[in-house]
């Protein structure tokens, strides 16, 4: 082998493996938290389809970043998020509306819950900082241009007929330069009309609306895709594991063969 090209590749394996080292040293914060005693066994069981680690890992969540989870629900992610930030990162839970009256009562019921997540372990959730993600008015979610990665779980089908604009305009307000967005939703064939009320949601209108308010569209991932996931339930996404709302017991066991929906896993960065 000639000196040049015997250099080159040692140089080229030798980067290879230092990419490997730090890949390996930043993940195991991250591996801990996913595998941590502190989450139950009915959310670890739901890993195979939400890919926690592969997710938050294209989003480049690291250690010692700020993040914004909006509309964290019932804590799924918090339960990851909050022990891998706690030491050297800040996470915030961006809530519904908290006031007297807000929008619907489900939002009520989802804070209640949220809440009573936090409060069961104080040495996991003690340092998480509750925030409001309002959708009929701007929010102001953390100190302007301080956050690294605003997390968007299974919530745009809702917020995208409920004020996006003021939505989209907090996380860029929020936000540093170069900081992350990162969505993961239900996912709509982009070659069929939507069906409003279904709970799936086309790719470009994500993608038109975000890259329309500051944000680059930096990439999209399939670790979340569910290929089995025939989309023409009539009931919606919902009828889908773990809601299987309306389902019959005859039909349970098809509904739980397709496992959880098909959803995009969408990266955008402020501009």
């Amino acid at each position: 082998m000639k000196p040049f090209l015997k250099t080159s590749l040692i140089s080229l394996v030798a980067g290879v493996l230092a990419i490997g080292q730090v890949a390996a040293q930043d993940n195991t914060a991250l591996r801990a938290a996913i595998n941590g005693d502190h989450r139950s066994e009915a959310n670890k069981a739901r890993d195979v389809y939400r890919s926690p680690y592969e997710t938050l890992s294209f989003f480049g969540v690291e250690a010692d970043d700020v993040v914004i989870e909006a509309w964290p629900g019932g804590g799924w992610y918090t339960e990851i998020l909050a022990p891998y930030l706690k030491a050297e990162g800040k996470l915030i839970g961006a809530t519904y509306d908290r006031s007297a009256t807000p929008l619907a009562g489900w939002m009520t019921g989802s804070n209640t819950g949220y809440d009573r997540l936090l409060a069961s372990n104080p040495a996991v959730y003690g340092d998480v900082v509750i925030a409001e993600q309002l959708t009929q008015s701007q929010s102001t979610l953390a100190e302007p241009g301080t956050v690294d990665v605003i997390v968007d779980f299974r919530n745009a089908h809702n917020w995208l007929g409920m004020g996006a604009e003021n939505v989209v305009k907090a996380w860029h307000a929020a936000l540093k330069t170069g900081g992350v967005v990162g969505i993961v939703d239900h996912r709509w064939p982009a070659d069929q009309p939507a069906v409003p009320g279904n709970g799936y949601i086309h790719e470009k209108q994500l993608v038109d609306l975000m890259t329309a308010h500051g944000f680059t569209f930096a990439g999209s991932s399939e670790v979340n895709a569910n290929p089995n996931d025939p989309k023409d339930h009539a009931g919606g996404v919902w009828m889908l594991p773990p809601n299987l709302r309306g389902v019959s017991d005859a039909d349970r066991p098809r509904f739980l063969a397709i496992g959880e929906s098909d959803r995009m896993t969408l990266k955008f960065v402020k501009n």
